[in-house]
């Protein structure tokens, strides 16, 4: 995996406004991690569930994927709360996970990143058409609470984080096992 020179180094970004610089330098080294944890995964583990409350790879690609297609909906379109929420469950079971996630399986991994790239390009596209101030612009959001869109596109990424370490332990988990089966 090539290593962009700028990975390390939160700074201004070609065609963003500063606060998007640093916005898009903090979500490019968590994409960076998260592709690095899923070399040489084989179609296998990426269907992979541990038992039946645990997610697989598939399930929680599909869900980051849906999840950055949500907060295009929420924050460079301004649905609506019921609008968002129509839109959310044209994109299930992804966006809840659960059970009702183990459907999705069976697509390879590139598959993944190819849709992971393609809704970021999206993302990074607004993002060059819009003015720093958009960052702090306050809307309603979680439990009646306030949110701008800098903490919403933070929760994105951070959401990512998360899910990037459920995909190392399911990784380990799937290696100990076949080592456990390959030993009886």
């Amino acid at each position: 995996m090539e290593i962009d020179q700028d990975l390390f180094l939160i700074k201004a970004k070609e065609g963003y406004q500063k606060n998007f610089s640093i916005l898009i330098s903090m979500m490019n080294y968590a994409r960076f991690t998260t592709l690095a944890d899923l070399k040489n995964v084989s179609q296998e583990e990426v269907d992979y569930r541990y038992n039946e409350d645990f997610n697989s790879i598939a399930m929680l690609l599909a869900h980051m994927i849906a999840i950055e297609k949500v907060f295009q909906k929420i924050t460079f379109e301004e649905a609506s709360e019921e609008e968002v929420h129509e839109y959310a469950d044209t994109l299930e079971p992804a966006v809840g996970l659960g059970e009702e996630a183990s459907i999705l399986k069976g697509k390879p991994v590139d598959y993944y990143l190819d849709e992971l790239a393609a809704v970021r390009r999206i993302t990074e596209e607004n993002f060059a058409a819009l003015e720093d101030s958009w960052l702090y612009q306050e809307t309603d959001f979680w439990y009646g609470n306030k949110g701008n869109n800098f903490f919403k596109w933070f929760h994105v990424f951070e959401d990512e984080i998360n899910h990037r370490g459920q995909i190392r332990l399911i990784r380990k988990l799937y290696r100990v096992e076949k080592e456990f089966t390959n030993q009886r």
